[in-house]
């Protein structure tokens, strides 16, 4: 299999071609440099060159100029000399193929998944709960699996929430005490999260997996594009997310080993929002799947601004190396060009120290795994220019890749099926509705019962009459008694005569 074209080495006159080899594109990178010195065209050379011998990639679009992966670009005098200095004789523009995605569904598909799915600790951070608030979330999951409650959207989660705020004195007894405070502290971050939108990504069709490792009909490995440029302005949902579809990758995806090449290449950007203020736990988690996803056949690409934005039990399992300028200017700058140094394999020809603050826009140090996975050195590399347009695309144009999509028709539209909130909603009315008594008789209506039938029923009516026929009932009942009292007159005499 062909290998996939970085650039071209310029440490010495004799150099060659720089490539990273297919069958260690799982041995996971790094893509660094100071803003504006040419990261985001390293990743689409690279998204291209993977999609190229069929990998799927899936990364995200911080700034709107990676869209342009979906468009051809514009052959210049410029692009032509730059790719004949490198050697790339079949350069030509050229889209590739590419699916759009969006948490809040405007730019691209939705992307869901459900509450459940993401679990507590992931949840605990989007909503930037503390230890205790955390707790307490802790004891809603697993209340809703005691209790065979589905927890989709956040509607259900609100619906548990008032579960435990109710029954808070029998859950203290199983579970562990809930506070009031705690549970209202919750409720509130939820109003943030729905208020900035977070509440689309909650909910039914979830992504598939599957979804993200497609083909084109031609062989090509589809580019999965998140639009992130408002989902960036909440860095931990933007986080938090990425590293749910990477857990996910890592837990649904069977043991393959080591490929030919990867199965998916899943791009990481600004990758410091990812490990900036996590607990412990978490950063346990992070290191632990990027340690093993490898056999999963997933390579993962952090791209940031400086080496050390990546904690040192990750950084030291990023095999592919891709350092662009940083600019000494600062003390935390000088720190960040001597850790970027140390971390590459020395070449006697070059001073990476010096040479990193010296590299011009588009220009790289690189260092790959080769043969029997060995790093090799450090080169400074002219990196190879993509095929797509290296920019934003216009609204038009984004629709009519959205319009060709594969996948449309299944995410588009949400599903809301019966779970959490909708049992508890039905199960307290169907309570309301067991407790209702029939309404108490008025005094006039019991008198009536009491002279059911007969002349006291006629009696009864000729003195209240009733709510549908007064008059004729009390027609009625004057001739009943008139009919009594001649009945009682006539047995008087006869019994006088008798005597």
């Amino acid at each position: 299999m062909d290998p996939i074209l970085l650039g071209k080495a310029v440490t010495t006159p004799d150099a060659g071609p720089v490539h990273l080899q297919p069958k260690f594109g799982n041995r996971h990178g790094l893509v660094a440099g100071a803003t504006g010195t040419g990261k985001t065209v390293t990743l689409m050379t690279l998204a291209e060159g993977f999609s190229r011998i069929g990998v799927p990639v899936f990364m995200a679009d911080v700034k709107g100029d990676v869209a342009g992966l979906a468009v051809a670009g514009t052959a210049s005098d410029t692009l032509l000399a730059r790719a004949a200095e490198i050697g790339v004789a079949d350069w030509a523009p050229a889209a590739s193929p590419v699916v759009f995605w969006d948490l809040y569904g405007k730019l691209g598909h939705p992307v869901r998944t459900t509450v459940s799915e993401v679990g507590p600790l992931l949840l605990a951070r989007i909503l930037e709960l503390n230890d205790t608030q955390s707790g307490v979330l802790d004891i809603v999951f697993k209340l809703a699996d005691d209790r065979g409650l589905l927890l989709l959207d956040l509607a259900d989660l609100r619906a548990l929430l008032g579960v435990v705020t109710d029954e808070r004195k029998d859950i203290a007894t199983q579970y562990g005490l809930v506070s009031p405070q705690s549970v209202a502290a919750i409720q509130r971050s939820l109003l943030r999260l729905e208020q900035d939108g977070g509440d689309h990504f909650f909910g039914e069709p979830a992504l598939e997996l599957n979804d993200l490792m497609r083909t084109s009909t031609d062989g090509r490995g589809v580019i999965g594009i998140l639009a992130a440029d408002q989902l960036i302005l909440r860095p931990r949902l933007y986080s938090s997310f990425l590293l749910w579809l990477l857990s996910e990758l890592f837990e649904t995806l069977p043991e393959v080993g080591d490929l030919d090449k990867p199965k998916l290449v899943f791009v990481f950007d600004e990758a410091h929002l990812l490990f900036n203020d996590a607990p412990a736990a978490l950063q346990q988690r992070i290191e632990q799947v990027v340690r093993l996803i490898r056999s999963k056949g997933v390579g993962v690409y952090f791209c940031s601004q400086f080496p050390d934005d990546v904690p040192d039990n990750v950084l030291g399992q990023l095999g592919n190396r891709v350092q662009h300028a940083l600019r000494a200017f600062t003390p935390r700058d000088q720190k960040a060009v001597r850790i970027a140094a140390e971390t590459f394999v020395p070449n006697p020809a070059l001073d990476v120290a010096r040479a990193i603050s010296q590299l011009g826009t588009g220009e790289a140090l690189v260092s790959t795994l080769q043969d029997k996975g060995v790093p090799t050195p450090v080169e400074r590399t002219l990196i190879a220019p993509p095929r797509c347009r290296m920019g934003a695309i216009t609204p038009e144009e984004r629709a009519q890749v959205r319009a060709n999509s594969p996948v449309g028709g299944k995410y588009d539209t949400a599903i809301n099926r019966e779970s959490a909130a909708e049992l508890l909603a039905k199960r307290a009315e169907d309570a309301t509705a067991q407790t209702k008594t029939p309404p108490a008789k008025t005094a006039r209506e019991a008198e009536a019962d009491e002279g059911e039938g007969g002349v006291g029923r006629s009696i009864n009516e000729f003195l209240f009459g009733t709510g549908r026929r007064q008059g004729a009932v009390q027609a009625a009942g004057k001739q009943a008694v008139r009919t009594i009292t001649n009945r009682i007159v006539r047995n008087l005499l006869g019994g006088i005569r008798l005597k």
